[in-house]
Order: C-alpha cells, then sequence, then structure tokens
C-alpha cells in the first residue's frame, strides 16, 4: 500500500490544492487535506497543507496504514468529529507525533461516497477551545460538504486520481464474460453463450482476475461490481 501525494503527479492540476487551501482561508481552519483510497490496490492518495516535515514523517512512519481519520471515517456517511475515535494506541500513535508538528487531535472528516468505489476524505483541523469548535462545526459544515464534494469532483476530473488508482480497463470481453460467471453461469455455459471455446473464456477470466489484482475469481466479480464494471447477478 502506497501514500501518493496527487500534487506531485502534476503540478499544473492544482485545483483541488486550492479548495483546501480556500476551506483553511475561508472558514478558519488551521490545516485541512483530502484522500482517497484506491478500493482495489488500497493505496491512499490526496493533497494536505500541513506542514512539510508531518507530510514526510507521517508517510515515512506508515500512518496510512492505519490512521482512524481515514479509515474509521471511511466507514460512516455522515461527517465525524475525530473526538469520537477510541483513544486508542492507532490513534496515539499518529496524534502524539502530530502534536510535535504543531497539529491537533481536534478535527472533523467529512466523507464523500465516489462512482467508482472510492471514498473521498475531506479532513479539517483546529487548535481552539470545546466551546470554540461546537461553534465552529455548526457555522461551516454546511459548507465543508459542498467543499469535500467539490474537492472529490475536482479530482475525478482532473483525470489525475486515475492516473494515481490505474483502475483496471477491461475488455468488453473481459467485462461481458465477468458479467456471465456473476449471473451464475459457468465456463462452458458462457462459451457456448459467446460462441467461442471454454479455454478461450478461460483466457479472458484469467486477465480480468489480474487487472482486478484478484486472487480467485470470486473476488474478481466482488471488485468489478464494486467498481461498477458489471452488474449484480
Amino acid at each position: 500500500m502506497k501514500l501518493i501525494d496527487l500534487a506531485a503527479i502534476d503540478h499544473e492540476e492544482r485545483s483541488a490544492a486550492d479548495i483546501i487551501n480556500s476551506v483553511c482561508e475561508e472558514l478558519g481552519f488551521d490545516y485541512a487535506s483530502y484522500a482517497t483510497m484506491n478500493p482495489v490496490k488500497g493505496d491512499v492518495q490526496g493533497y494536505a497543507n500541513y506542514p512539510d516535515e508531518w507530510k514526510i514523517h507521517y508517510g515515512s512512519h506508515g500512518f496510512h496504514h492505519f490512521d482512524p481519520t481515514l479509515y474509521k471515517s471511511a466507514l460512516s456517511i455522515a461527517p465525524v468529529d475525530w473526538a469520537r475515535f477510541d483513544q486508542d494506541e492507532k490513534f496515539n500513535s499518529v496524534f502524539r507525533d502530530a502534536h510535535d508538528f504543531g497539529i491537533t487531535s481536534r478535527g472533523l472528516t467529512v466523507p464523500v461516497r465516489g462512482p467508482y468505489g472510492e471514498c473521498g476524505l475531506l479532513n479539517v483541523t483546529r487548535d481552539c477551545s470545546d466551546a470554540e469548535w461546537e461553534s465552529l462545526k455548526k457555522r461551516v459544515m454546511g459548507d465543508l460538504q459542498m467543499a469535500a464534494v467539490q474537492a472529490h469532483d475536482t479530482v475525478m476530473q482532473s483525470g489525475l486520481l486515475a492516473k494515481a488508482l490505474y483502475l483496471p480497463a477491461l475488455s468488453t470481453r473481459e467485462k461481458e464474460i465477468l458479467q456471465w460467471v456473476a449471473e451464475g453461469k459457468s465456463q462452458q455455459d458462457i462459451g457456448d453463450i459467446l460462441s467461442i471455446s471454454h479455454r478461450t473464456v478461460e483466457v479472458h477470466m484469467r486477465s480480468g482476475r489480474e487487472k482486478l489484482g484478484a486472487l480467485t475469481t470470486p473476488q474478481a466479480i466482488g471488485r468489478a461490481i464494486g467498481l461498477g464494471l458489471i452488474a449484480p447477478g
């Protein structure tokens, strides 16, 4: 699993980074980040305006493997206040070091569900009192949700996310065969339906599995459905 800085892929495409900077400047947050996880490989990629020293430290220590602001927030459909997270070993491992870089554990994540099975996450932080934090959340929550959608859509439309995700480009025949498998057809059945040999069916199934990073055909079917490449059977 890799941690990918989208800003490093193409310096011409910085609009999503501009969005998170605007979130801080206009809504009053210290730092913000946008991240999404590859639904196939699990890679984490995005933008952040945290200090460079912290981003290097974060990546070199592999915090993206267990950061609760990513993995626990991705399970929610509603904004998540970090105060809801258990103060467990994983949380403390990330934020004990974050404090050394001037980054508070007071924050909020706004998740966005995408059409390819990905989940975009807009994170914001602010070092302030409890009362100020509650007031700020109420005042800007609607704007934050709009910014999260805008950041996600901007990255999707820019093509940068596709470059980072390496979303599998299945051939028409591969998708066709996986669709028939999803509907319960055997290799022999599929060969008869498509007027091809069962060996050819197996070749396309194997190719589809490889492109989807799947070890088994059922796993490939699940990932293809999750990515919207085929429909549930």
